[in-house]
């Protein structure tokens, strides 16, 4: 028997729903298996454990205690596979200077946010509640 041959079932911690949601978006995927799905949901789950005990190593590693972008890729820039796919993802790391104390209150104006090409969507479209609500998003950006 396998080690977690148990009676409790593995429950993923993300909505199944959106999950299937996010994969249909591929046009290559017309139906989704319920194995399939809970497979995904499951180990997208372990990925970002992963991911957030390794971003957690590296604050710790720079005596922070707030796990920051700059942690995070590092984190993924040390695991290869990782960087391979989610380097690119990740947004640039600023170029300005660190600042500590009361200074560091003030924070720099958020980037401009750029056109998404044609025929792809926000992924915050994604989790709209409504058709009409994300349907208002998509003309408001």
């Amino acid at each position: 028997m396998a080690e977690n041959d148990s009676d409790d079932p593995i429950t993923p911690s993300f909505p199944t729903g959106r999950v299937k949601k996010i994969m249909k978006i591929d046009k290559d995927i017309n139906k989704v298996n319920a194995e399939a799905l809970h497979l995904i949901s499951c180990s997208t789950d372990v990925f970002l454990q992963f991911l957030a005990e390794r971003s957690a190593a590296v604050a710790t590693e720079k005596k922070r205690k707030i796990v920051k972008l700059e942690h995070l890729r590092t984190a993924a820039k040390r695991h290869l596979p990782t960087s391979d796919f989610l380097l690119d993802s990740l947004p640039a790391p600023q170029s300005l200077p660190v600042v500590d104390g009361p200074a560091a209150e003030i924070r720099a104006r958020p980037a401009e946010v750029k056109p998404a090409p044609a025929g792809t969507r926000r992924i915050d479209q994604i989790f709209a509640k409504s058709g009409k609500e994300a349907a208002g998003s998509i003309i408001e950006t």
